[in-house]
């Protein structure tokens, strides 16, 4: 499923480094604006400890996680919607991408220059978003005519509908507001904007880059937090992020405990863009391996078969299923079924999370 979140953010605020960190990649980290010219993707596993109990349970030689897309785009300046600092090849970047993720500076360092002079959270949000929704404005302005003249030539309803809801997201838009944000009180179906590909339609989330005093400082967390509702917000040290990679497990572990924290910034990123992108997964087990599947959150177990092979969907016949936690509790599969835990569902069945599962199809 080729679904991906684009890392955005003005010059130095620490993109690179959080995508080097999350990819255990070596893309460009330079302190100045443009190190990343062409965009850099990274393919991500998904933390999912579930694999392991899995992997035990039924001996499997290999783990294979779900996984996600990052995409390291170059950094946004004021103007960026009017190709200033090669804005236009950015915004298009940035348009291909399922979900976008800001990375925020809010860590003060007098080695690392601020292209505004000084930090400022708010500041650099606001500067993203406005050059996002002015490039959102210029597309509904070249558009909304064409698609005005389409609805009363068909006298189609639903090309009317769209319309109404382009015009609907020009005002939201116009009032300084993104579509993620604007969209659901003003009334308007996203959906019906799907074909001009809007950025500021695209679910947000938001990493702000402190530093290790700061992580602790859940006042300051709070403000922060405020800033980007309802987005999601991380925080995180994107350099102890860049430290943790490189230690093992153990080692990791004790220098988060340290910090305060069970989970590094990184797999909270992860696991939080997995769920911003409207994405679950199923567990498949055996002695081969033990394997995560992404799907949309709502398929059925057909589709979900068809994850894994176009076949298993065509042939699809049931499902045997029982969830990770119950397979957890008995400790094998035959002491779940003797449970009652196991059971065979049908082409209706819409997935949970964490279905531990064994299609049954016609070839």
């Amino acid at each position: 499923m080729s679904l991906s979140i684009g890392i955005v953010g003005l010059p130095n605020v620490g993109k690179s480094t959080l995508f080097n960190a999350l990819t255990k990649n070596d893309a460009l980290a330079a302190n100045y604006p443009f190190a990343t010219i062409e965009p850099n993707v990274g393919v991500v596993g998904v933390p999912d400890p579930r694999l392991d109990g899995l992997a035990k349970i039924f001996g499997s030689q290999k783990i294979i996680p779900a996984t996600m897309e990052f995409v390291d785009i170059a950094g946004i300046v004021k103007g960026a919607s009017e190709g200033q600092g090669l804005g236009n090849k950015f915004l298009a970047n940035i348009r291909e991408t399922s979900a976008i993720c800001q990375v925020i500076r809010a860590f003060e360092d007098s080695d690392v220059t601020h292209v505004d002079g000084d930090v400022s959270p708010s500041r650099d949000i606001e500067t993203i978003n406005t050059e996002l929704i002015l490039a959102d404005l210029q597309t509904i302005e070249k558009a909304l005519p064409r698609l005005e003249k389409e609805a009363r030539t068909k006298k189609d309803k639903d090309q009317l509908a769209v319309v109404e809801a382009v015009t609907n997201a020009q005002k939201v838009l116009d009032s300084g507001t993104t579509l993620f944000a604007g969209a659901a009180s003003a009334g308007i179906d996203l959906a019906l904007l799907r074909e001009l590909h809007l950025l500021t339609a695209k679910p947000f989330l938001y990493v702000f880059n402190l530093d290790e005093d700061e992580l602790s400082d859940e006042s300051l967390r709070a403000r922060l937090r405020d800033l980007v509702a309802p987005a999601e917000a991380i925080f995180l040290d994107a350099k102890i992020e860049a430290e943790l990679i490189e230690l093992p497990d153990d080692e990791a572990l004790e220098l988060l405990q340290g910090l305060g924290q069970d989970e590094s910034g990184l797999s909270q990123l992860v696991r939080v863009g997995f769920d911003t992108l409207g994405l679950q997964t199923y567990l498949t087990a055996g002695p081969k391996e033990s394997r995560a599947w992404t799907i949309r959150k709502g398929a059925t177990a057909p589709e979900a078969a068809g994850v894994i092979h176009t076949d298993f969907q065509r042939g699809f016949i049931k499902a045997e299923i029982v969830s990770y936690d119950d397979l957890l509790e008995a400790g094998s599969m035959p002491t779940a079924r003797t449970a009652g835990k196991v059971r065979m569902e049908g082409k209706d069945y819409v997935m949970r999370d964490g279905d531990v599962v064994e299609f049954r199809f016609n070839v």
